[in-house]
Formats: structure tokens, C-alpha cells, sequence
């Protein structure tokens, strides 16, 4: 499982990355939610990586 933090605001960002996180369910600053180390999930987390931060 990873644990993935909303650190910085989807405003001004481009809609891909809004539908990225809102895909993984992050909506608001600071939200953690947990989620499974699959492959997909990886990809997600890349296309954010400088909004996001993943702890194992």
C-alpha cells in the first residue's frame, strides 16, 4: 500500500492532471489516501509527482 498526500493546489494545473488526482481520489490540500502498489498507480502517481507525496 502507498500513501499519497495532496501537497500543492490542481489551480492553474491542466485538466489531465486534475482527472489524475480526482482518479485517485485526492480532491483537497493535504488529503492522504491509501492506495495498492500496482503498475497503473505508479504511472498515475509519475504524471503528478510534483504535486503528490508517496510514502510507502
Amino acid at each position: 500500500m502507498l500513501k499519497v498526500t495532496l501537497r500543492k493546489s490542481m489551480i492553474g494545473r491542466p485538466e489531465k492532471h486534475r482527472k489524475v488526482l480526482r482518479g485517485m481520489g485526492l480532491t483537497k490540500l493535504n488529503r492522504t489516501v491509501e492506495l495498492e502498489d500496482t503498475p497503473s498507480i505508479r504511472g498515475m502517481i509519475n504524471k503528478v509527482s510534483h504535486l503528490v507525496r508517496i510514502e510507502d
